[in-house]
């Protein structure tokens, strides 16, 4: 077991979820802040995130020790797989480390902002085990796109047990 100096307990806690919908707005530095509820359960994990371009648009933050799982199954992928190739380079190449500032902020590097198409308004969105970044215009146009078949996508996922 690991432990980490920020908390006394086991470094990363899998069953530490992310949900909820947050509002912000980028300061003159690209600086946003993480939710207080999202900084709670980020300190379990340590002060290292990972943040990477995302798929639709949006941006992907993961704790550390999440982001290591995801790239030791991104490792077990065949090599010879060029879809598995392209998917390893786009999310690998575009990930930054970043840390949670004294106020709660983290930077936005410049790629990752003209690749979210991020202005200055952000919504942060809770999606399980990792946190999403969206510019709030492309998150308004994804939202009412999915709003229009919902109910048709849970549908089909009752296959997979939801």
């Amino acid at each position: 077991m690991e432990f980490c100096g920020v908390k006394w307990g086991k470094v990363g806690n899998s069953k530490e979820y992310f949900f909820g919908e947050y509002h912000y707005t980028l300061d003159d530095k690209n600086r946003f802040f993480i939710p207080a509820k999202f900084r709670e359960k980020l300190s379990l994990f340590g002060r290292i995130l990972i943040l990477t371009r995302g798929l639709e648009k949006c941006l992907l933050l993961y704790p550390r020790e999440e982001w290591i799982n995801l790239t030791e199954k991104i490792g077990k992928l065949p090599f010879t797989s060029s879809e598995a190739r392209k998917f390893s380079r786009y999310l690998f190449s575009g990930a930054y480390e970043c840390e949670i500032d004294a106020q709660g902020r983290i930077s936005l590097p410049a790629p990752l902002k003209k690749y979210a198409e991020i202005k200055k308004d952000i919504v942060i969105v809770g999606v399980g085990k990792r946190i999403e970044i969206w510019g709030k215009e492309e998150w308004d146009k994804y939202t009412k796109e999915v709003e229009k078949e919902i109910e048709e996508i849970a549908g089909r996922l009752k296959e997979y047990g939801v």
